[in-house]
């Protein structure tokens, strides 16, 4: 992850506006459902857990995360880099210590109908890049700066694409300004919308 947190959520998927285009695919974004970018069924472990078994679930899921919980209720949650700076760094042994005592806390959750907006606004105000996603009182899903950045991506280069097809239209469909004829191949000649024909008139010349 860059350090600048990701240029902090790409300012939080609704600010720098490099031009209106480009706000459009941000605004757009903005509003795409929580739900619709977190994963489902996220990896969690009870606080008593052992912090070298946290890290053999994490190795197992293929996750950098575990959501601790108490009594199925969230208060917590270990990540590798708890497991590097306040474990492996400290030389202390995983098997000997238990996950609640260097998990992250308190625990910054969202709710499950909440917009990818919200969560990149959450994830900079609390400078996190996880967000366990809650649903009444139970964890549904988590989402990550990652999720919000690929899915931001992804439209901005949709919005793109259509952008460049109406641009496209525009030129290419209208009345030429030569002969006053509808045409669907318009090109610019000399500062003049042209048809095929005019612009065959305009080369031999």
């Amino acid at each position: 992850m860059d350090p600048s947190f990701s240029e902090q959520i790409q300012a939080e998927l609704c600010g720098d506006h490099v031009n209106n285009n480009r706000s459009e695919a941000i605004h757009f974004e903005t509003r795409v459902p929580l739900r619709e970018v977190m994963k489902y069924d996220p990896t969690t472990i009870e606080c008593e857990t052992s912090v070298a078994r946290a890290a053999e679930i994490m190795c197992r899921d293929e996750v950098g995360s575990c959501i601790v919980l108490r009594n199925n209720a969230p208060i917590g949650i270990i990540t590798e880099q708890d497991i590097n700076c306040k474990v492996v760094a400290k030389d202390i042994k995983p098997g000997s210590i238990s996950v609640s005592q260097v998990m992250s806390t308190p625990l910054i959750t969202i709710d499950a109908d909440s917009t990818i907006g919200d969560a990149a606004h959450m994830m900079v105000r609390h400078k996190v890049r996880r967000l366990p996603v809650i649903e009444g009182l139970n964890v549904v899903g988590i989402v990550t700066v990652r999720d919000i950045l690929s899915v931001a991506n992804e439209i901005n280069e949709i919005m793109s694409d259509l952008i460049d097809i109406n641009r496209d239209d525009e030129m290419i469909m209208g009345v030429c300004d030569a002969c006053g004829a509808m045409s669907d191949d318009l090109a610019q000649i000399d500062g003049m919308m042209l048809c095929p024909d005019c612009r065959e008139e305009v080369r031999l010349r």
